[in-house]
């Protein structure tokens, strides 16, 4: 059972990203001190979102100066606080060095500022951004889980650094969190782990998440002829930020958190489209054909090998949500409202 005092400055890092501009936002609605790391705090435009959200709220942000990799860089900002979100971490899947792009900034990223957090009295918890690329790699991987649905207590073992070194990165940087939290008493661990996240960013200009791409090409025709039905979990970003509040302010919040809304896959996130917004923008309608995805998928795009395509196309995605809903009491959003509401922050800043 850990109290948080909401009197107490808040600590962010990666502050700009997707969903933490979301939990930026909650705090700030709460009425909290929010210490936001970032890598820059001169670049404007990579806080404009922020600066307006706070200037319309009870709360108050400063911006503090921090990298990943540099030891000790999270120290001044992380002063006084007792909770500390670390939501830092790159999602990439283009890389072309894994070690280098992928794995050492998840992993020493987290080793850096949960080791500060062990030389800061103040500190009593720390919510991780994990992912379900933690608990598993392929779709395949859902039909050796107990009722063939992911649960908190998988990890991921087939993931490495040559096939989906992403999921391999998050698993890694995860066990190191857990590893640095179980050799101390002072602060408890709790990890958020959500799906594919969409719904609508703060920033659009400046949204780096791979999410978008998969909206793009959605929209400008990449997929006119059809999308595979490779199965995954969707999730709203709002949702995922609001996980990470209740996270860290449930004092009962404990252990690790699937944070998925739905059972889906590519093409049925692209049909819910249709009705909206299907008469305008050349959206999916049919599925890909998996033994036509094996002979071109490999030649469109690196990611899409064949091991890949074998393993997530035409095969379901099944996660158990039950632990969030219990202990946290999350009820999420419908896919129709995530989809549509993204979909138009690209219709509106004429991105599709």
């Amino acid at each position: 059972m850990t109290q948080i005092d909401k009197s107490k400055p808040v600590l962010v890092t990666g502050a700009t990203g997707y969903v933490a501009g979301w939990l930026v936002k909650k705090l700030l609605e709460e009425g909290m001190t929010v210490h936001a790391a970032v890598r820059n705090p001169n670049n404007e435009k990579k806080l404009v979102h922020l600066n307006e959200v706070a200037a319309n709220t009870p709360g108050n942000i400063k911006y503090f100066k921090s990298d990943l990799l540099q030891e000790g860089s999270y120290a001044e900002a992380m002063k006084d606080c007792e909770l500390v979100y670390h939501t830092a971490s790159p999602f990439t899947t283009d890389v072309k060095d894994p070690q280098k792009d992928l794995i050492d900034p998840a992993v020493e990223g987290t080793q850096n500022v949960l080791e500060t957090a062990n030389q800061i009295p103040s500190v009593k918890r720390v919510v991780v951004t994990s992912s379900c690329a933690a608990i598993y790699t392929d779709a395949i991987d859902c039909q050796k889980a107990p009722n063939g649905k992911l649960t908190e207590a998988i990890w991921n073992t087939t993931a490495s650094l040559a096939y989906q070194p992403y999921s391999y990165s998050k698993t890694l940087a995860e066990k190191k969190a857990w590893e640095i939290n179980e050799a101390q008493s002072q602060w408890d661990l709790v990890t958020v782990n959500p799906c594919l996240v969409m719904g609508p960013p703060l920033n659009p200009h400046a949204t780096t998440s791979e999410s978008f791409n998969i909206l793009k090409q959605m929209g400008d025709g990449t997929l006119k002829m059809g999308a595979p039905k490779m199965g995954m979990g969707l999730v709203d970003v709002r949702d995922v930020a609001l996980a990470h509040y209740l996270a860290g302010f449930t004092p009962e919040a404990e252990g690790r958190y699937i944070t998925a809304a739905h059972d889906t896959n590519f093409l049925e996130m692209g049909q819910v489209l249709l009705p909206k917004y299907g008469d305008k923008y050349p959206l999916p309608k049919r599925a890909l054909p998996k033994w036509l995805l094996m002979l071109v998928g490999p030649m469109t795009n690196k990611l899409f090998t064949r091991q890949f395509i074998r393993n997530n196309v035409d095969v379901e995605w099944k996660a158990d949500n039950s632990k969030i809903k219990a202990e946290l009491g999350i009820t999420f959003r419908p896919m129709k409202t995530t989809m549509e509401d993204a979909f138009q922050v690209l219709v509106d800043h004429n991105i599709v």
